[in-house]
């Protein structure tokens, strides 16, 4: 989809998934349909999250003196953050941010949280809109101004393995996630130029789109005791000393519905994984003069059997209106099966389905003892096609190279991600982003021996991901 751009804003409108007309630029209002999508989401990740996290609600507000407080943090946010300096009429004494990101509103309680090693380690996240007075051009769900699904987890830990191992186990998480989701990713080490600000090190989830550009989806931050030594957190060891404590956090935003929307649609329109669909399941009766009431009758039973023994969210559409403009509704709304029925098909005993992955259908046989457990092998066999469509589009666009001009040509022409071997050095990477004119996304986790980097000719020692990023 060469016009991908046009695309996605067509379809956030045409499927409903939000309105883009609210009066302030950057912001955007969750319509009903996208609504739902982004709550299914959402039940997924919490789900996953609340084994070994527990959810909390941080104010929105953050003063000024304790954003101010980790220099190198705040530096990272400054040009971006929105400011309350009234209380009605009255100016304050202290102006408040709203918050960019939680850590300097989350971090001062911490400190009053920790006591002892008993306490550790803390798992806590959120889901809460964050504010960021973004520049740049803006994008609905991509580069907002406001965003509405913000989830931060924020971990304290002991030691500075235990914290390592969180940041593995987070990444464990958001594989977990996103493959739930279908959507592939690469993962990879941050440069140090362009990791989050006070973070020893990041570790970024990125997807790439259906236009050839990178979509950052997630991020891991090691935070070492940078902020635990700002804001004083630290706990008593078990021989009676006072240590800092060791810190990490992670995040998701509105950018996942963004990845669901672009990575699985086609020219059709949306195409969602049953997992998050708002209905999983569409039954449109076929009516003529005869037989028309029995359709309707077979049609509802269905739907309640769907819905009580195979626990789908199923939707019987009996709107007064050509069956031909409810297909096209559906499919382009993305519904993952949709089931037609008609006397014809009572009478043969059989119902016909259409997949939304494939755009394929399928007469099958009607038996009311095993229905329930066709649809839902249905449904999982479009989760696993679609997730496995996707990793192949991603793997396709990725592409290893050997030097700066073969970097620039596949660019120039295919984009998505080049993979090189990189010495690593700041300078030698920063020289091979203005050459090439993309980024670099970051290091495999991995490190590699015996090659040579693509711009100076140094050892390298890392495979490093490049590309074209939103």
């Amino acid at each position: 989809m060469s016009e991908f751009s046009e695309w996605f804003h067509n379809i956030l409108e045409e499927a409903e998934i939000i309105d883009t007309r609210y009066p302030v630029k950057g912001m955007h209002v969750w319509l009903p349909q996208g609504f739902k999508i982004r709550k299914h989401t959402l039940n997924i990740l919490k789900e996953i999250l609340d084994k070994d996290h527990e959810e909390v609600l941080f104010p929105l507000l953050i003063p000024e003196d304790e954003l101010a407080k980790e220099a190198i943090h705040v530096k990272g946010f400054e040009e971006e953050v929105y400011w309350v300096t009234h209380g009605g009429l009255t100016e304050l004494n202290e102006k408040l941010a709203l918050r960019p990101t939680s850590e300097t509103a989350m971090y001062p309680m911490f400190s009053l949280w920790v006591r002892n090693h008993s306490d550790l380690p803390m798992k806590y996240y959120q889901v809460v809109n964050t504010f960021r007075y973004e520049t740049k051009h803006t994008r609905p769900l991509i580069r907002v101004r406001e965003i509405t699904t913000f989830k931060e987890a924020h971990t304290v830990h002991a030691t500075a393995e235990e914290t390592e191992n969180q940041v593995q186990d987070a990444v464990k998480i958001y594989k977990q996630f996103f493959d739930k989701l279908g959507i592939p990713y690469t993962v990879s080490k941050r440069p140090e130029w362009d990791k989050f600000p006070g973070a020893e090190y990041t570790v970024a989830f990125d997807t790439i789109m259906p236009d050839g550009k990178t979509l950052q989806i997630g991020t891991v931050h090691n935070l070492g005791q940078t902020f635990a030594k700002t804001f004083d957190i630290t706990y008593e060891t078990a021989t009676g000393e006072h240590e800092y404590v060791y810190q990490t956090c992670y995040g998701l935003s509105d950018r996942i519905i963004a990845s669901v929307i672009g990575v699985h649609g086609d020219k059709a329109g949306l195409s969602l994984p049953p997992d998050i669909a708002p209905y999983q399941v569409v039954i449109v009766p076929i009516i003529f003069k005869k037989g028309g009431k029995e359709v309707i009758e077979f049609c509802k039973n269905l739907e309640e059997k769907l819905k009580l023994e195979a626990n789908l969210r199923v939707y019987f559409d009996d709107r007064d209106i050509r069956a031909g403009k409810k297909y096209y509704e559906w499919e382009m709304r993305g519904i993952p099966l949709r089931i037609e029925v008609g006397p014809r098909d009572l009478q043969n005993k059989k119902v016909v389905t259409f997949r939304r992955d494939t755009q394929e259908k399928e007469i099958i046989d009607y038996d009311p003892s095993k229905i329930s457990e066709t649809i839902n092998e249905i449904m999982d066999d479009v989760s696993l096609k679609m997730k496995d469509n996707s990793w192949e589009k991603l793997e396709n666009n990725i592409r290893s190279v050997d030097s700066i001009e073969e970097a620039e040509d596949i660019m120039s022409k295919y984009g998505g991600i080049v993979t090189f071997d990189w010495c690593g050095d700041r300078e030698c990477g920063k020289d091979i982003e203005e050459k090439v004119k993309v980024d670099i996304l970051g290091v495999q986790l991995s490190e590699k021996d015996n090659s040579m980097c693509i711009n100076c000719d140094k050892p390298s020692k890392h495979i490093t991901l490049l590309a074209k990023t939103y």
